[in-house]
């Protein structure tokens, strides 16, 4: 993280925050700035004069909190959806709830952080989304309740019998964003042995994509 090497002026994300607890927006915004570069990253308190900005400029990315003056995140995230589909998400969090990852999947959201974890954990978030990814990590618990559609079994009924302890930890990881190169790199494995464990995975809970796999996941605490 320390290493960042600042990217060229005109391969400079547009970034857009938007939070309210100042000495958080305060230090994010110094640090995307300083420490990875980007110089054009605007900040913005209050919902709706940050949802005005993404409406004018279309950021690349947008850091959303959700509890905000005047304008929930999840509205602005609505919003932005209709007028500006390209731009990447990332919500920032300090209370994840079992619903809210399905919920902001289903958005098209990229993924969401605990913003009380360390800054470095926020910035690998931002840098996975950038990159493409998902980032969908947090101390939440499964909700029994929680089921999308019906067709994805629960943790509690289906982990003991369909995955094992290694299919569990690989799961674990391609929640978190990781690569199959990085996820072999992690867990000492081979690119090819973590890439049999992500078709096993997928075939043995029913599932075709990738976001599909994260939802099951967050669905059942492995997030």
């Amino acid at each position: 993280m320390e290493n960042m090497e600042e990217l060229p002026s005109d391969s400079q994300p547009r970034v857009i925050l938007i939070e309210d607890e100042t000495v958080f927006r305060q230090m994010l915004r110094r640090t995307l700035q300083k420490r990875k570069g980007w110089r054009d990253v605007h900040d913005y308190a209050d919902g709706q004069l940050g949802l005005d900005a993404c409406v004018a400029e279309h950021p690349d990315l947008l850091l959303v909190d959700l509890n905000l003056p005047s304008l929930h995140g999840l509205e602005i995230v609505r919003r932005l959806r209709e007028v500006a589909p390209e731009t990447k998400i990332l919500v920032l969090t300090g209370q994840a709830e079992p619903r809210l990852p399905p919920q902001l999947m289903g958005m098209g959201v990229a993924g969401f952080v605990d913003k009380t974890a360390p800054l470095a954990y926020v910035l690998q978030a931002i840098d996975t989304v950038m990159a493409g990814g998902m980032f969908f990590a947090a101390n939440i618990q499964a909700d029994s309740n929680v089921v999308s559609s019906g067709t994805l079994p629960l943790a509690s009924e289906a982990l003991p019998t369909v995955l094992s302890s290694r299919e569990v930890e690989v799961a674990r990881l391609v929640t978190r964003g990781r690569s199959s190169k990085e996820i072999a790199s992690d867990l000492d494995l081979s690119t090819r042995t973590v890439e049999k464990h992500r078709a096993n995975i997928m075939e043995k809970i029913n599932v075709r994509e990738v976001a599909s796999l994260v939802r099951w996941c967050m669905q059942n605490g492995l997030g």
